[in-house]
């Protein structure tokens, strides 16, 4: 996955140079964006190659026109139309065909073609995240007001009460916390909230997981290892924590050790804890090439044979051949889905009809 190499050294030089002529195209924008303007454009630009080279090097067009639509919902947030968006694009399209060449620029072109082609049909703003006849949306949106409004004392007070009257921890995983976080992150995207209440809401939630954990940490133990991590410059960390919670309540022994984590750090939690499965968790396409870096390296490793790999996060689901691009052994999608998909790997659970398990 190195093919994009070219693209990332010269990052920074293109996104000058795609700013440049977007500049001596419209000379509306100083007025419009105003003094700093132009480097906040460089740094938009920047992202963008940033997310251009990791799907050249999947050789997935898929990867780039997701980011762009998800760029064309920020940018309406901010009060910025998606013709600008566009005509950028458009301007980088010319940019790698005059500085880059080769079959890095045709991969290239070939990402920012489908982006262009979908950019006008995407949507630019995105309904609620917590469907009101989904389980618990009553706990869920509840739940949610109650950090939107900074009150972490009333967001725990709701969940602790349920789970005291028999609503299981799993389900509150799966259909509070996690329809909660993600119409957090909705509300971020589309300008609603500001990043520093994404930050409170995930803080809460993480410490609400915290009070949850004496009913975690009691099951049986089934004699299996699960080392869980972010990749090193990931920083959004409460999936794979879900995760890790998940395998714990089915007996597995867990070690969670955080996000951002630096490869070096992980393997050798791998070789101390003698790993059953590495859960690798990337949530931004730019995270990409370090989760093939990881495991060349994990395979690399002259010890013991390496542990199972299982990645997941919104890339992976994106592409749904991605994690065997980047060499992992399977993909999940979801905390309880990555459990079954563990079990079969090391052979406690069955494979599917048909399918075998590596």
């Amino acid at each position: 996955m190195d093919s994009a190499s070219s693209i990332q050294a010269r990052r920074g030089d293109l996104a000058r140079t795609v700013v440049d002529r977007l500049y001596e195209r419209r000379p509306d924008l100083p007025d419009r964006y105003g003094p700093f303007g132009r480097e906040k454009c460089v740094a938009d630009i920047g992202y963008h190659l940033l997310y251009l080279s990791e799907a050249v090097a999947a050789d997935s067009p898929a990867l780039f026109r997701e980011y762009v639509a998800w760029v064309k919902v920020l940018f309406a947030g901010l009060g910025i139309p998606w013709t600008d968006l566009e005509e950028s694009l458009r301007i980088l399209d010319d940019v790698l065909e005059d500085t880059i060449g080769g079959e890095t620029a045709r991969r290239a072109r070939a990402c920012i073609a489908a982006a262009l082609q979908a950019l006008p049909g995407a949507p630019d703003d995105l309904p609620p995240l917590i469907a009101p006849d989904a389980p618990h949306a009553d706990l869920a949106s509840a739940y949610l007001e109650a950090l939107l409004e900074g009150d972490r004392r009333r967001a725990a007070t709701l969940v602790v009460d349920r789970v005291e009257a028999g609503l299981p921890v799993r389900d509150v995983y799966l259909h509070v916390f996690q329809p909660a976080m993600r119409e957090v992150g909705r509300l971020w995207q589309t300008g609603r909230i500001s990043v520093a209440h994404e930050h409170f809401a995930t803080a809460a939630t993480q410490a609400v997981m915290g009070m949850l954990y004496p009913r975690i940490f009691s099951g049986h133990r089934i004699g299996r290892t699960l080392v869980a991590t972010c990749i090193s410059g990931e920083q959004h960390e409460i999936g794979i924590r879900m995760v890790a919670d998940f395998f714990e309540m089915d007996g597995w022994d867990t070690y969670y050790v955080g996000a951002n984590t630096p490869t070096p750090a992980i393997l050798r939690t791998v070789r101390e804890r003698r790993a059953d499965v590495l859960a690798v968790s990337a949530t931004i396409t730019g995270h990409i090439g370090a989760v093939a870096d990881l495991v060349r390296a994990l395979r690399a490793e002259a010890a013991a044979p390496p542990p199972y790999v299982l990645v997941g996060g919104y890339p992976f689901n994106i592409d749904s051949d991605l994690w065997h691009k980047v060499g992992a052994d399977a993909f999940a999608g979801a905390a309880d889905e990555a459990v079954r998909i563990a079990g079969r790997l090391v052979g406690i659970l069955p494979p599917p009809a048909g399918e075998a398990a590596r």
